[in-house]
């Protein structure tokens, strides 16, 4: 029986009939276009794009060179070298993320315990010569000067999911 059905809907196009009507009841709806370079979707505060690092409202930088974030990326692409201050603090003498390897997951985030690296919502960045993809501790200052209100405000608004 089931054989004689199976014939049936192979002789009729049963299958080409059932997509053709998908695509009819889809053809007259409203389309969803958004004309990207003028017009921008909504954001999520968790999105993840840019790296950035962050001082603190007094100007001194957040890292204390801690190295967790480097033994928790995945994709090895974080390298810092940290040196112990005469007042007794570490601090970072270079940290440098390879914008290549980074899969952009957020771990470096996560054990961050001083949030000092961060991943801001810029996604609208590219890299003309060879590279340029690595950011350097002064490239991921500046990103973090430039874009520090913003991050305080996604923070401030994950803070109950934290």
């Amino acid at each position: 029986m089931k054989t004689l059905i199976n014939i049936i809907k192979s002789f009729t196009l049963f299958e080409l009939l059932k997509g053709m009507s998908l695509t009819g009841k889809r053809f007259a709806t409203k389309k969803f276009t958004v004309q990207y370079p003028e017009e921008k979707t909504p954001q999520s505060p968790r999105f993840r794009g840019l790296h950035a690092l962050r001082k603190y409202p007094n100007g001194e930088e957040r890292c204390i060179g801690c190295k967790l974030c480097e033994a928790v990326c995945p994709a090895l692409a974080i390298t810092i070298d940290s040196e112990e201050r005469e007042d007794g603090s570490r601090r970072t003498t270079r940290y440098d993320i390879d914008l290549f390897k980074c899969v952009y997951c957020g771990f470096c985030e996560e054990a961050c315990p001083v949030d000092a690296i961060v991943e801001t919502r810029v996604f609208e960045y590219a890299f003309f010569e060879r590279g340029q993809q690595i950011m350097t501790k002064d490239m991921l200052l500046e990103v973090g000067r430039k874009y520090e209100e913003e991050i305080a405000a996604d923070r401030q608004a994950d803070a109950p999911y934290r």
